[in-house]
């Protein structure tokens, strides 16, 4: 792609998701989503593969569906209630549309079915803007709508991170099991967000850091299957080491980073009285943290010629940037002591 068109891209991205932060109106939010989604699908079929330009439109016929249903609800609200302000939500059914809305946008179950296909089809990097940035804008929103007393965000946040638990068992590509990932970790915002949305905004914050160093290691190994894991030791053996804890802190194994959120969220259940939504949200956790050790299985301890799929490859020098990797890395492995902090910026006093 020409630079400066992916530089005229990459800054209508930039700007689509920034705006929408400041957005108070309505339909203000819906055109900066709009400037977002189209600023990403050419960055999505630039490879002019086949599969990718399926999935750029799956995409975009998925954020298509999803802005509509939110103009739809919003228009509805205003006709309602005169108010066009994302702050000023009272009617429950244009709130219970949007919300919907949001939540096929982000990929939360049960509107989750195309974040997989689309995401397998893309290369790393892409999958990394898909998972990570592209989540900010509607999750702003829905920051912003501060929607109270409803069950439907807790029956999304569970159905969430059940599905993404569940259906990651049997995966063998990396791609499928980091997007049934995200949806298991949005499940967890959401379950938290009517709750604390400072505290939802803390666990999207260390998704967005752990995600990132995920992704970064692949792209760096150049690892695309559970298969070809076994083999990363032969590009960088120190890598190799630390892949295992960043696998773990996403499925929120203590001392590491990933444990802080889930551990302060099912703290706000309890606390709200929810001990069965909190028991039942751990449990799914647990699945989680069984694929991540399978993963770590496949990369630490199982080496070629038991892996008779992975070939040797040679030990060729790169010359990648690894500064955000090691950045990220270090985000995801060492902020569980900076939980007390955490719990005075979450505190109400």
């Amino acid at each position: 792609m020409n630079p400066y068109i992916l530089i005229t891209l990459l800054f209508g991205l930039g700007l689509g998701t920034t705006n929408t932060f400041a957005s108070s109106h309505w339909l203000l939010a819906w055109m900066r989503l709009e400037m977002n989604t189209l600023a990403i699908i050419p960055l999505m079929a630039q490879h002019h593969h086949p599969r990718a330009v399926e999935a750029a439109t799956k995409y975009f016929l998925t954020q298509a569906t999803a802005a509509a249903m939110l103009l739809f609800a919003s228009t509805t609200h205003a006709w309602l209630t005169r108010q066009w302000h994302i702050q000023q939500m009272t009617h429950p059914l244009p709130s219970t549309i949007l919300i919907l809305a949001l939540s096929l946008k982000i990929g939360l179950a049960p509107v989750h079915s195309w974040l997989p296909e689309v995401l397998q089809a893309f290369t790393l990097t892409t999958g990394l803007i898909l998972s990570t940035w592209q989540k900010l804008a509607p999750f702003a929103l829905l920051l912003q709508m501060q929607p109270t007393g409803t069950t439907l965000l807790v029956i999304l946040g569970l159905t969430s991170t059940l599905v993404g638990g569940w259906a990651v068992l049997n995966q063998t590509q990396l791609r499928t099991v980091l997007a049934y990932s995200s949806i298991a970790h949005l499940g967890w915002m959401v379950l938290v967000l009517q709750f604390s949305p400072t505290l939802a905004l803390l666990a999207l914050l260390t998704y967005i850091a752990m995600t990132s160093s995920t992704f970064l290691t692949f792209t760096l190994n150049k690892s695309t299957t559970i298969h070809s894991l076994a083999i990363s030791w032969a590009k960088s053996p120190a890598l190799t080491c630390l892949t295992p804890l960043i696998l773990l802190s996403l499925g929120g194994l203590p001392p590491l980073t990933g444990f802080m959120p889930k551990w302060l969220i099912l703290q706000a259940l309890t606390t709200q009285a929810l001990p069965c939504t909190a028991t039942l949200a751990a449990l799914t956790a647990l699945l989680s943290l069984y694929f991540y050790l399978r993963l770590s299985y496949a990369m630490t301890l199982t080496m070629a010629p038991t892996n008779l799929i992975g070939t040797m490859p040679w030990r060729t020098p790169h010359l990648r940037l690894t500064l955000p990797l090691a950045l990220f890395t270090m985000l995801t492995l060492l902020l569980l002591p900076l939980t007390p902090p955490a719990l005075a910026l979450l505190s109400p006093s």
